[in-house]
């Protein structure tokens, strides 16, 4: 299955249980727009045009909303289904924003900080009549960041001619940011697993914590766990896996990452490993995906999307998933890992820190209303045990998995406030 295939088996579900009528199905299945445009732009000192894409879902509940990335692999089918998740996730959280997505193709690895920039300006130059704080509000996703963002909303203000830092979300605090937004994906994931485990009456103390991806989430929530008393015994890069029964130390890799090198770097040089060294601290080395089967409570992939196929479902040894990457679980995973009952906190649910705290963000844009950083954890916390809390209730009255409950859930409010709005 694509991407898109993965999100229509999805709201399969949902239609038979809601027993949708075929126009509702439509509603969750086609776009409001599609925005295709060609950036005249200078790459590697060569000037090209490349894809740019916006896709905007569904504003049933709000102004579109979403990140936009830049990737070489990005394209319509992929940008198109994130959009769709996104109108899902804004409302499993009960934010009143919708859904979109964008996205550039391109490598900006290739490319020089001022040509990312003028790929920046460019982006906004061919979709600023798109945007706007009460029609799209875009945000970071895969290589861009707040810095991105600074330079996205320099391009969008100089084009309309006044102040609009409500239009761009994961921003500089200098430009309108908000604390907490560096940490908000991680830290809803932890609010979310933590009103999962109350409700099982499982003490978060020692549970053991296998960690695939270690960029921002997954080092943020690794740092997280470990200082509220988990163990964390398995992470892993695009390089490889360091685990431990004896527990792991997530401060020393986002040490060693902060210099560029892979978590096994703290084990070795090149192929050269401190046998001594790995033996005292009862480290076993391996394939990045060894982290995705090995003997933990809690697995949380943070990294890429389809890694926990069938096949690796199959080996999968955690009593729960905590999903903090972007469908990293494929359709036919799904299956195997619910057949084997291990269940799966969803991604439209269990990332949905950042998008909540894009909100605030939004909002204080809006007002002019500074938030500080414990204000918006606060926050957060209450909106992420409000949205498990009507998860779980979902999944019980249906007596279905957690994800399936997540899309009943969104999909019900995009629905209703179509109806209230006399469309459906």
């Amino acid at each position: 299955m694509n991407a898109f295939d993965q999100y229509r088996s999805h709201v399969s579900r949902v239609t038979e249980l809601l027993k949708l009528s075929p126009q509702e199905s439509k509603v969750l299945l086609e776009p409001d727009r599609v925005i295709e445009k060609k950036l005249s732009v200078t790459v590697g000192g060569v000037a090209v045009e490349l894809p740019a894409y916006r896709v905007q879902f569904s504003n049933a509940r709000g102004p579109y909303k979403g990140g936009i990335r830049f990737h070489s692999a990005a394209d319509l089918d992929e940008v198109k289904s994130l959009a769709a998740m996104m109108a899902i996730k804004c409302a499993v959280v009960d934010i009143p924003l919708g859904g979109g997505k964008g996205g550039v193709t391109f490598n900006p690895k290739l490319a020089s900080k001022e040509e990312i920039h003028g790929v920046s300006r460019a982006f906004v130059r061919s979709m600023h009549e798109h945007l706007g704080p009460d029609t799209d509000v875009p945000a970071p996703d895969v290589y861009t960041n707040g810095e991105i963002m600074g330079v996205m909303l320099d391009e969008y203000e100089k084009i309309i001619g006044k102040s609009a830092p409500a239009t761009f979300t994961g921003k500089p605090i200098s430009l309108g940011g908000l604390p907490g937004r560096d940490t908000a994906t991680a830290m809803g994931g932890v609010f979310t697993l933590e009103a999962y485990l109350k409700e099982k009456q499982m003490n978060p103390k020692g549970l053991r914590v296998a960690i695939h991806g270690f960029g921002n989430a997954g080092a943020t929530i690794a740092s997280l766990l470990h200082e509220r008393g988990y163990k964390i015994v398995g992470i892993a890069d695009s390089k490889g896996a360091v685990m431990s029964e004896k527990g792991l130390n997530p401060n020393v890799f986002i040490h060693i990452k902060s210099q560029r090198q892979s978590v096994q770097d703290v084990y070795c040089k090149g192929s050269v490993c401190d046998e001594s060294k790995l033996r005292v601290d009862g480290v076993t080395l391996g394939e990045p995906n060894a982290v995705l089967v090995m003997d933990a409570d809690i697995l949380v992939p943070a990294a890429l999307d389809g890694v926990l196929t069938k096949e690796v479902a199959e080996g999968v040894k955690a009593k729960v998933v905590l999903e903090l990457a972007n469908g990293p679980t494929t359709a036919e995973g799904d299956v195997e890992l619910e057949k084997r009952s291990i269940p799966v906190i969803p991604d439209v649910l269990a990332n949905a820190g950042g998008v909540t705290v894009s909100y605030f963000e939004w909002m204080q844009g809006k007002t002019g209303r500074a938030m500080k950083r414990d204000e918006v954890n606060d926050l957060l916390k209450e909106y992420m045990h409000e949205a498990w809390g009507n998860v779980s209730r979902i999944a019980t009255e249906h007596g279905v998995p957690y994800r399936v409950a997540a899309f009943v859930l969104g999909a019900d409010r995009i629905l209703q406030a179509r109806r209230d709005r006399g469309t459906l």
